[in-house]
C-alpha cells in the first residue's frame, strides 16, 4: 500500500512524468545498491526445475526492464527467482526516437516502442564477465539488429549467441516484438525453420560435449491459433526447450476511457489489458503440446490470483514487468507467498 500511495505517485511525477527517464533513474539506483544486495533476505523457497534449469521460485523478471544487466544482483534480492536481460542485439543500437514509452494509468498498462535500445551483445558479455556468478538463473533475450536485413537474421542471432553463450542459463529468441521492422515475419514457418536450425547448430557447437543450453521462442499474442500451431511444429522439429507467451500486443482492446488519447501511439501494449489473451495463448499451447513443452507465462500478471491462474492454464514459470511497475516489489513477494505450500 505504501508503494502505491506514496512511492508510485512520486515516481510517476518525477522528471515531469517522463516514463523513460524515471525508468533509467530507478535502474541506476538499483545498480548502485546491487553490491550489497546479497545481504537482503529473500522470500520462500519454491524450487522447481524446468528445461533442466533449477529455479528457486517461479517468478521471473521479464526482458526489457534491465536490458543491459546493470542491476542484476538486486533482482534476486527483491525476490525474483530468475532474471531475463535484453533484448540484446549483435550491434549496439539507440532504439527508436523518443518519446517511446507511455504509461496508461487507468488501464494499468504501458505502450512502448523502444526498438531494442541496448549496448550490444559483446558489451553485455563484458559486463557479465566482470560481475561473476549470480544468485538466480539468468535468461538472455536475443533479437535482430535493426541494421541487419531480415535475410541475414540467422547470422545476426548466431553472433549474439556466440558472444553470450557462456553466461546464459537459457536463451530466449525474440521474434515477436512489434518495434523492429520485419521482425515478426520471423514467426513464419520458413523463416523460423531456418533461424532455429541455425541457432541449434551454433549452440551444439558451443556446448561441445556438454548438453546444449535451453533455447526458448517468444511469441506474439496477436498470432492466430493456426499460426501458433505452425510455430509449435517448427519448435518441435528443432528441439526448442520452451515457449515464452506472450510478448506485447498491437491490439488496443480493453483500455480505460481515460487512456484513449494514448491509444494511437505506435508500439506494443503490455499490462492489465493483456491478461486474458496471454492466458488464452498459454492454455492453447499447453493443450496443443499435451503439457510437454514448458511455458513461461507473461502478460498482465498484476496479482497473486493472476499468477495462479496463469500457472493453472499451463505455465511452468512466470514473468512480470508492467505489473511490477504498477504494484511495486511487493508483487513478487505476494505471489511467492501465495504459491508457498
Amino acid at each position: 500500500m505504501v508503494y502505491k500511495s506514496v512511492v508510485r505517485k512520486a515516481l510517476f511525477r518525477m522528471h515531469g512524468g517522463d516514463a523513460e527517464r524515471v525508468h533509467e533513474t530507478t535502474l541506476g539506483l538499483l545498480a548502485a545498491v546491487s553490491p550489497v544486495a546479497k545481504v537482503v533476505k529473500r522470500g520462500p523457497k519454491l524450487e522447481r526445475t524446468v528445461f533442466g534449469v533449477t529455479f528457486p521460485n517461479p517468478v521471473g523478471l521479464a526482458a526489457g526492464l534491465d536490458k543491459n544487466g546493470r542491476a542484476l544482483p538486486a533482482w534476486g534480492a527483491l525476490g525474483f527467482g530468475f532474471v531475463e536481460v535484453g533484448t540484446v542485439t549483435r550491434h549496439p543500437q539507440p532504439g527508436n526516437p523518443k518519446p517511446r514509452l507511455f504509461r496508461l494509468r487507468g488501464s494499468e498498462a504501458i505502450i512502448n516502442r523502444m526498438g531494442f535500445n541496448n549496448d550490444g551483445a559483446q558489451a553485455l558479455a563484458d559486463r557479465l564477465d566482470r560481475l561473476g556468478p549470480l544468485s538466480v538463473p539468468l535468461g538472455i533475450s536475443l533479437g535482430k539488429s535493426k541494421v541487419t536485413p531480415v535475410e541475414e537474421a540467422v547470422e545476426d542471432y548466431r553472433a549474439s549467441l556466440r558472444a553470450l553463450y557462456r553466461h546464459g542459463d537459457y536463451f530466449a529468441i525474440n521474434i515477436s516484438s512489434p518495434n523492429t521492422p520485419g521482425l515478426r515475419s520471423l514467426q513464419d514457418r520458413g523463416a523460423l525453420t531456418e533461424l532455429l536450425a541455425g541457432l541449434d547448430e551454433a549452440a551444439r557447437g558451443l556446448a561441445g560435449a556438454a548438453p546444449r543450453k535451453p533455447i526458448l521462442v517468444k511469441i506474439a499474442p496477436d498470432l492466430t491459433d493456426e499460426a501458433i500451431g505452425e510455430v509449435l511444429e517448427v519448435c518441435a522439429a528443432h528441439d526448442v526447450s520452451g515457449l515464452i507467451a506472450t510478448n506485447t500486443t498491437l491490439s488496443r482492446d480493453g483500455l480505460a476511457p481515460s487512456d484513449r488519447a494514448l491509444a494511437h501511439e505506435a508500439g506494443g501494449l503490455s499490462g492489465r489489458p493483456l491478461t486474458g489473451r496471454a492466458r488464452e495463448v498459454v492454455r492453447f499451447v499447453s493443450r496443443r503440446t499435451d503439457g510437454k513443452l514448458p511455458i513461461i507465462g507473461v502478460g498482465g500478471i498484476a496479482s497473486a490470483d493472476d499468477a495462479k491462474r496463469m500457472l493453472d492454464a499451463g505455465a511452468s514459470l512466470l514473468q512480470v514487468y508492467t505489473g511490477f511497475i504498477y504494484e511495486g516489489p511487493g508483487l513478487v513477494r505476494r505471489i511467492n507467498r501465495a504459491l508457498a505450500p
